[in-house]
């Protein structure tokens, strides 16, 4: 059974439906003090998804601050219901190689047995490869589907494919308004706030086996359905003093895994959405995923196996909990 943990702020953002019957539909729910009113009766123009609250979130953010303290509205708990993924985005950006001692580790796991370094110069070499780029200004980002949104306490299916699927906690910025050619300085005005994904990843089908200088393959490692467990809730950007400075944790069968703070990221989340936006438009409910930090599953030689069970947290975001399912070869 899921367990909440209170989000920062005096409120929050989710989606929702009735817990005795999950087939039922679902609504853009407002969350304050562990009981949530439902935003398509309480709003004016009746939102049928968070995202539809995302794209009027300058006008609403203050309607939102006011019904959060208003105690004789309809609001039910929130143990009677069930959670789902926070919004549906268009567009999902995800930032690669953003963790300093994430990417050192990396590169020792994917050593060639015919490498001739040592441990120690390859950590070396790909620690100042990273410095540079920090120097160069130089982010790496990516584009994965919005179809591998999956709910922050739903079941992960494993594909009968994927040879070591691996976890990779990770920092969402929400998008709150169409954003193109935005500078780092402007790019926290078109943040709306912040949620968590878990960025899973086939380790085994990264690159491509059947011509290297073709490179990274993200639709094959990243991209199957529900490989990205999202949320549970939006809490706004007002809420966090800082997303420079959060607690990254995941938990696998409750042995700590990733712990590892923001702090780590080399290009933080305005540098990120600026970005991305000198080249794509954003949309307002798009993620921009920030990147996992140290400790995954290739780096400890332990990948995902059916029956594992990941929790995951950030701070002042709340905690999700998924379990894994392999799925049936046949």
């Amino acid at each position: 059974m899921a367990t909440h943990r209170q989000p920062a702020g005096p409120f929050a953002l989710g989606t929702f439906s009735a817990q005795e019957a999950p087939a039922r539909r679902t609504f853009p729910g407002l969350l304050a003090g562990g009981r949530v009113l439902d935003l398509s009766a309480a709003l004016d123009f009746a939102p049928t998804g968070l995202r539809a609250v995302v794209e009027r979130w300058e006008e609403t953010l203050p309607v939102l601050r006011a019904l959060a303290d208003d105690d004789i509205l309809d609001w039910r708990p929130l143990e009677a219901l069930r959670v789902h993924a926070p919004l549906e985005p268009r567009q999902i950006f995800q930032s690669g190689a953003n963790y300093r001692q994430h990417v050192i580790d990396l590169e020792v796991a994917h050593r060639s047995p015919d490498d001739p370094r040592t441990v120690e110069e390859a950590r070396a070499e790909i620690a100042a490869v990273m410095d540079r780029r920090a120097a160069e200004d130089l982010p790496y980002v990516f584009i994965g589907l919005p179809s591998t949104v999956a709910g922050p306490f739903d079941d992960v299916v494993l594909p009968s494919w994927a040879e070591q699927p691996d976890w990779e906690l990770e920092l969402a910025a929400v998008i709150s308004r169409p954003a193109h050619r935005v500078s780092v300085e402007e790019a926290p005005a078109y943040v709306a706030g912040y949620t968590i994904a878990n960025d899973l990843t086939d380790r085994a089908t990264v690159f491509r086996r059947d011509m290297k200088a073709i490179g990274t393959d993200w639709l094959r490692c990243k991209n199957a359905p529900g490989f990205t467990p999202l949320g549970p809730w939006l809490v706004p950007a007002e809420s966090l003093a800082d997303p420079g400075d959060l607690r990254v944790t995941l938990k696998v069968n409750g042995e700590v895994m990733q712990d590892e703070s923001t702090k780590d990221m080399l290009f933080g989340v305005a540098r990120l959405v600026s970005y991305i936006s000198q080249t794509a438009r954003l949309l307002p409910g798009d993620l921009v995923l920030t990147g996992s930090p140290a400790g995954n599953g290739i780096h400890w030689g332990r990948l995902l196996r059916d029956g594992d069970v990941m929790e995951g947290s950030i701070t002042g975001l709340g905690a999700q909990r998924t379990r894994c399912v392999a799925e049936d070869a046949s």
